[in-house]
């Protein structure tokens, strides 16, 4: 497993998605893995994939253009609803610019987010908060505009 998260890991900064000249530790090597799976999971139409990297709550929160969005449940609904076609979904990578542990189980992700489609590139900026939640890294807040 490690050797898999550290190859994904490579392959990141070799393409050059992620800030250069950053080393991740073994927590932010777990949180890229997480981010990369999402990628992956939106690029394929895989919404519930997606998904998978936030924390299944009531109390998950997604702030956008429309205002905060309450709950796991209503988040992949919005998705399914703004995003609901492969032309819609396309071609999503991300750019880390910071990453910085705020806390014993917390970490702030500063970046960019690319999403080439056929209706047309849509791009922007996102701070996430990371948690560690039984053992794994989830997003319990997502600011993206």
């Amino acid at each position: 497993m490690h050797k898999l998260l550290f190859l994904l890991v490579a392959m990141v900064w070799a393409s050059g998605s992620f800030a250069q000249n950053k080393k991740f530790n073994k927590e932010e090597q777990a949180i890229v893995a997480v981010l990369l799976a999402q990628s992956d999971a939106w690029t394929k139409g895989d919404m519930e994939g997606y998904m998978a990297g936030y924390w299944q709550s009531d109390s998950l929160r997604f702030v956008g253009s429309r205002g905060i969005t309450y709950g796991w449940k209503q988040t992949l609904e919005n998705y399914k609803k703004g995003y609901p076609t492969p032309d819609h979904t396309g071609t999503l990578s991300f750019t880390v610019l910071h990453l910085e542990k705020t806390g014993k189980n917390n970490y702030v992700m500063l970046g960019k987010y690319n999403l080439e489609r056929n209706v047309g590139p849509a791009s922007g900026h996102f701070m996430l908060l990371w948690r560690k939640i039984n053992g794994e890294w989830k997003v319990v807040i997502d600011h993206s505009s």
